[in-house]
C-alpha cells in the first residue's frame, strides 16, 4: 500500500483534516465506545425507577416516599455535568469519562447494600455526580472526531446508546427482581461499567482536538489522525493546530464571550423546555393515559411509543439536523407543539393517541438529542464540554421541573387537554429560541482552514 507524505515540516489543521476524510473504522469504533458508556449511563439513570415498586414494597413505604430519591438522582446529574464538565476541558475528555465510568459503576454497586431511605438518597445523589459527568464529555469526544457533515449524525447515533439502556432497563429488571429482587438490578448495573472501565484505559482515545490545542502532543496527534486515515504520513516535524483561541482561565466565563452571551442563553432554553417536556412527558403519560381509561398495562405499551418515536427520530434526523442545524431543530420543535398538544385532545382513541405520542417522542426526544450534536458543534473546544455540560445541567433543572410541575397541576385536577397544552407552550419557547439561534453565527464552530482543505483533500485521495 503506498502512502502519501505531508509536506516537509508543514502545519496541519486538525479539525480540516478530519473534515477531508470519509468516515474510518476507528471513528466508529471511537462512536460505539461512547455510546456504551451512554448505554449503561442510560441503564443505571433509570434503573431506580423501575425497581421503586418492589423496593416499596419491601420496606412498607408510602407512594411518594421514593420522590425524594428521583430527585437527589436528577440534582447529583445535574451537578455532574456543571462541575466535571469544565474540568474535562482542563483535564481531558478522557479522563472524566472514566473517572465517570467509575464513578456511577461504584454508586450503583453500592446501592444493593442499602436498607433505608436516607442511604438510598446519599447513594443516588453520588451516583448522579458520575452519570452526570458522562454524557457532556462523550457528546465532546465523538464530536471532535467528526467531520463537520457528519457530526450531528454521528453525535445523535452515539446517543441512542442511553435511550437503549433506559429501555433494556425495564426489561431485565422484569427478569431479574422476580427471581433474584431488585437488588440484583443494581449488582449488574454496577458491574457491567466497573468491568469497562480497564477497556476505556486501554482504548479509548483521547480528543485529538483538546491535544492539537495543547501544542505539546504532536507525536500523538499524527499517530490519532494515522488511525483516521492509514494512508496519511506525517513528515517529522509536522506541527497540528486547531484554528479555534485557546481560551484561559475560568471556562464557564468564556460561554459569555466572543459574542457567546446570548447564544449560550438561548441555548440553555433550549434544554430546559426540551428537558422539562421529555420528563413531564416519560413521568406522567401512562397516569394520564390510565386516568382517559386506558388500562395499567396498555397505559404502558402506548406510553412506550414515546421512547421508540425518539429513537426513530435520533436516526432520521441526523443528517437534516447536519444540513440545517438550528433551522431544523427550531421546526422539529415547532411540530412537537402539536404532536403534545394534540395528546390531551385524542385520549378517546387509542390509534390516535398512539400516532399523537410516537409523533411527539420523534420531536421531543430527538429534538433534545440534536441540541447536544448542535451544542457540541457550537463552543470552541477549550471549552466545548463546559458548554455542553451546562447546557445539560440547565436541561436537568428542567427535568426536575417538568415532573413536579405536571403533579401539581393533577393534584388541581388539570383536565388531560390543559395538561399536555400546558406541555405543548414548553415545546413552543424552545422552538422560537432555536430559531433564534438559527438567526445567529455560531462563533465557536470552526472547520478549519479552506486553503489547506484542497491539499488535503487531495492527500487522501491516494490509491494503494
Amino acid at each position: 500500500m503506498s502512502t502519501t507524505p505531508a509536506d516537509d515540516a508543514s502545519t496541519v489543521e486538525v479539525a480540516a483534516f478530519i473534515d477531508a476524510q470519509p468516515i474510518s473504522a476507528f471513528q466508529v469504533k471511537l462512536l460505539l465506545a461512547c455510546a456504551t458508556v451512554l448505554f449503561l449511563d442510560g441503564f443505571d439513570t433509570t434503573a431506580i425507577g423501575y425497581v421503586a415498586p418492589a423496593l416499596a414494597k419491601e420496606w412498607n413505604l408510602g407512594k411518594g416516599a421514593l420522590g425524594p430519591v428521583f430527585s437527589a438522582g436528577l440534582f447529583g446529574l445535574m451537578i455532574g455535568a456543571l462541575l466535571l464538565g469544565p474540568l474535562a476541558d482542563r483535564i481531558g475528555r478522557k479522563k472524566i469519562i472514566i473517572l465517570s465510568t467509575l464513578a456511577f459503576g461504584i454508586g450503583t454497586l453500592v446501592t444493593f447494600l442499602v436498607n433505608d431511605v436516607s442511604a438510598l438518597l446519599a447513594i443516588r445523589f453520588l451516583t448522579g455526580l458520575g452519570l452526570g459527568g458522562a454524557m457532556p464529555n462523550t457528546v465532546a469526544l465523538t464530536s471532535e472526531f467528526s467531520p463537520h457533515r457528519r457530526r450531528a449524525t454521528m453525535v445523535m447515533a452515539m446517543f441512542v446508546g442511553f435511550s437503549i439502556g433506559a429501555a433494556l432497563g425495564g426489561l431485565l429488571a422484569a427478569a431479574l427482581i422476580p427471581a433474584f429482587g431488585w437488588r440484583a438490578v443494581f449488582v449488574v448495573g454496577g458491574a457491567a461499567p466497573l468491568m469497562l472501565v480497564p477497556v476505556l484505559m486501554w482504548r479509548l482515545p483521547e480528543s485529538v482536538r483538546y491535544l492539537a490545542l495543547t501544542g505539546q502532543a504532536d507525536a500523538t496527534v499524527a499517530k490519532m489522525l494515522g488511525w483516521v486515515n492509514s494512508k496519511v504520513v506525517f513528515a517529522p516535524g509536522t506541527r497540528f493546530v486547531v484554528n479555534e483561541p485557546d481560551l484561559k482561565g475560568i471556562p464557564v466565563q468564556h460561554l459569555f464571550t466572543g459574542g457567546r452571551t446570548l447564544a449560550t442563553l438561548l441555548l440553555w432554553v433550549v434544554f430546559f423546555m426540551s428537558l422539562l417536556d421529555l420528563y413531564f412527558l416519560s413521568n406522567w403519560l401512562p397516569t394520564v393515559l390510565n386516568d382517559l381509561g386506558a388500562s395499567i398495562s396498555t397505559a404502558a405499551v402506548i406510553g412506550s411509543m414515546f421512547q421508540l418515536g425518539g429513537v426513530v427520530g435520533t436516526f432520521v434526523l441526523g443528517r437534516v439536523i447536519d444540513r440545517f442545524s438550528f433551522r431544523a431543530l427550531a421546526l422539529v420543535y415547532f411540530i412537537a407543539v402539536f404532536a403534545v398538544g394534540a395528546i390531551g385532545q385524542l385520549g378517546h382513541s387509542s390509534v390516535l393517541v398512539t400516532i399523537a405520542i410516537f409523533s411527539a417522542g420523534f420531536c421531543i426526544v430527538g429534538g433534545q438529542i440534536a441540541a447536544n450534536a448542535l451544542a457540541a458543534a457550537f463552543y470552541p473546544t477549550s471549552v466545548r464540554a463546559t458548554g455542553v455540560g451546562w447546557a445539560l445541567g440547565m436541561g436537568r433543572v428542567g427535568s426536575i421541573v417538568g415532573p413536579s410541575v405536571g403533579g401539581i397541576l393533577l393534584s388541581l385536577q388539570w383536565s388531560a387537554g390543559e395538561l399536555f397544552m400546558t406541555a405543548a407552550v414548553a415545546a413552543l419557547c424552545a422552538s422560537l429560541a432555536a430559531f433564534w439561534l438559527a438567526r445567529m453565527a455560531r462563533p465557536g464552530e470552526r472547520t478549519g482552514n479552506a486553503c489547506d482543505r484542497p491539499r488535503l483533500e487531495a492527500m487522501t485521495r491516494a490509491q494503494a
